[in-house]
């Protein structure tokens, strides 16, 4: 549910904004309304500052080894040189390397040579030249019209050396080619010292990386002064700037708090229940269970002040629909030990440990419902008890997989749901005569459901349900075509339920195959993981040798089931956020345009 706020004006002596703003961020409880684009040159070297630290952290985490103690500096702005001075070097080094490599293997065709050698050439009048010339162009004539000499050769190239006298032409028929400073020893041995080298500058990055914690809290805090510069200039400023005026918004659970540190400040305030038109910040208020799912609420946009929560519904459809995609109870039983060693982890997403855990325990559970444990269909399989099969959906429906139907029909039951909700919210909202519409598209398909499986069970005699049908479509007709924008012309309303009327015949009716995915993913799931046990008994009865045959079972299955648990475990986050997203949203009427709750605070977020 969406926490109530209370709004408060405060107005101050322009000269104490700072230190009051700084009292008001140790209290963490009061959301300061900040102008949309507050930047300027001050603001915006901030900005700076924090994204520099930022980028420093990130490349330093590269570099992070916990048996490295941290390098003994003691601020931030040492941490901050040190390192780009350290990454700098590192670059030159590597760099270094790499070219000292290329040398290495262009002088290692030459073969060993010493460098005092050519010069010894040089003082007899004669001038080396290098070629280095393709095998299927070299003729051996060459050796015997020219004072030259093949160095090496290999199956592609040949590496010859001629001999000129200086102050005679030399008309070589192939091009020179350059030749290395040094022999391929030499550079191997450059290369050793670079590489030395290079882990020495890893060390002391890893050093310098034990000190992002100091990074981090030097980042933590510029972000405080940030925001606070933020709030400082959304004030307005009265009475020749003298005075300033804040508006700002906290938690009605928090009134007796912030009322009594307003009451010390040198402030004059006025607190009033926050209204709409206010557009407070939004704060979450749900149970353990769907505080869980906040982040997905998040992910599409927090609701408006007089909108419903969505999150308490999103959660448990979320997690059937997530179950019902990845469809394997073996899977599921992956998740929640995933989810167990997230959870338990120094990760930043060890938050998400207990969503993922729930997500393998609703897998776990569908997937036994569903008949399927890692690949292997349970229902025919002799090992697994035959009082829990009779729990699988295996049968048909109408000539249909029951699987599929049941999807199809969470479907119907979903969008229902929704349409339920965006008629009891737009009730609240503004008025019944406002949401007869929505009701009366509500009455007639719940109406027709209920009618068409009494008459289908033969509970309701045919008679009854005729005259039931022309009394739920008069009602549902009077909502849906006359009364559907109240003090309008009836002629215009008409109008416009004829073109909602198509819109929702063909709107629904694509909402609900939308559902079939789940069917479908779950499917696809299964057989793709028993595609992979044929395939490693297929390898197992293969190799004939004992012990060797269990290893490769063992591989292919661990190997196959790992890619098909991560690909399943995407299409099972992707394709309910888009059931919940796009059709449940749009049916319920959520639009999503809150601002979420941030307080002025000097706490790390």
């Amino acid at each position: 549910m969406i926490t109530q706020m209370t709004k408060y004006s405060i107005i101050l002596m322009s000269g104490e904004m700072d230190g009051f703003l700084s009292d008001l961020q140790n209290l963490g409880l009061v959301d300061v309304t900040r102008k949309q684009k507050p930047f300027d040159k001050a603001s915006g070297e901030k900005f700076v500052q924090i994204e520099h630290y930022n980028r420093i952290c990130k490349a330093l985490k590269g570099y992070a080894n916990p048996d490295v103690p941290a390098a003994a500096l003691s601020s931030p702005a040492e941490v901050i040189t040190s390192t780009e001075s350290k990454l700098a070097e590192l670059t030159e080094l590597q760099a270094a390397l790499k070219d000292c490599t290329t040398q290495a293997m262009r002088a290692e065709a030459w073969g060993e040579f010493n460098s005092a050698d050519i010069d010894r050439l040089d003082k007899l009048g004669l001038i080396p030249k290098f070629y280095h010339i393709k095998k299927k162009k070299f003729d051996e004539n060459l050796l015997e019209e020219y004072p030259c000499e093949v160095i090496a050769s290999d199956d592609d190239s040949v590496y010859l050396i001629a001999l000129q006298t200086k102050g005679e032409p030399f008309d070589f028929p192939f091009a020179e080619c350059d030749f290395p400073e040094k022999s391929a020893a030499e550079y191997e041995a450059q290369a050793a010292v670079l590489e030395q080298s290079i882990e020495a500058a890893h060390h002391d990055l890893s050093a310098l990386a034990a000190c992002i914690p100091m990074l981090e809290d030097e980042q933590s805090k510029l972000a405080g002064e940030l925001d606070l510069y933020f709030a400082s200039n959304s004030a307005k400023k009265e009475a020749e700037e003298v005075l300033s005026i804040i508006e700002g918004f906290a938690p009605t659970d928090a009134d007796e708090k912030v009322k009594a540190f307003l009451d010390e400040a040198p402030v004059v305030y006025l607190a009033s229940k926050a209204k709409v038109e206010d557009n407070p910040p939004i704060k979450l208020r749900n149970n353990k269970f769907s505080k869980m799912f906040e982040v997905l609420t998040g992910m599409y946009g927090m609701p408006d002040y007089n909108e419903f929560d969505p999150t308490p519904i999103l959660g448990p459809f979320f997690m059937l629909f997530f179950a019902m995609c990845m469809g394997d109870a073996g899977y599921g039983i992956m998740l929640i030990i995933i989810g167990i060693l997230l959870g338990r982890s120094k990760m930043s997403l060890s938050k998400l440990g207990p969503l993922v855990t729930t997500l393998g325990i609703a897998t776990f559970v569908i997937g036994l419902v569903l008949g399927t444990f890692f690949g292997i269909d349970l229902y025919t399989a002799s090992w697994y008890p035959e009082p829990l099969k009779k729990f699988i959906f295996h049968n048909q429906i109408m000539g249909y997989d029951s699987k599929m139907v049941l999807a199809l029909g969470i479907g119907v039951f979903h969008i229902i749901l929704a349409m339920v909700i965006k008629g009891i919210v737009y009730t609240q909202a503004y008025g019944f005569r406002h949401a007869v519409s929505t009701w009366g598209w509500v009455l007639l398909i719940i109406g027709g459901i209920v009618i068409a499986a009494l008459s289908l069970l033969k509970v309701m005699p045919s008679e009854v349900t005729k005259w039931a049908v022309i009394a739920l479509g008069v009602v549902s007709a009077l909502g849906i075509f006359i009364f559907n924008t109240p003090g309008r012309n009836p002629l215009l309303n008409v109008g416009a339920g004829l073109w909602d009327t198509y819109n929702k015949v063909t709107g629904i009716l694509g909402d609900v195959l939308s559902y079939i995915r789940l069917y479908a993913l779950g499917l696809a799931g299964g057989m793709l993981g028993g595609a992979f046990n044929d395939l490693g008994m297929m390898a197992f009865n293969g190799v004939g040798v004992p012990g060797v045959n269990y290893l490769v079972l063992i591989i292919i299955l661990a190997i196959g089931h790992a890619l098909n648990l991560a690909m399943s475990c995407l299409g099972a986050f992707v394709h309910p956020l888009r059931l919940t997203f796009v059709e449940y949203f749009k049916n319920s009427g959520y639009e999503g345009k809150g601002k979420l709750y941030k307080p002025l605070t000097n706490k790390k977020q």
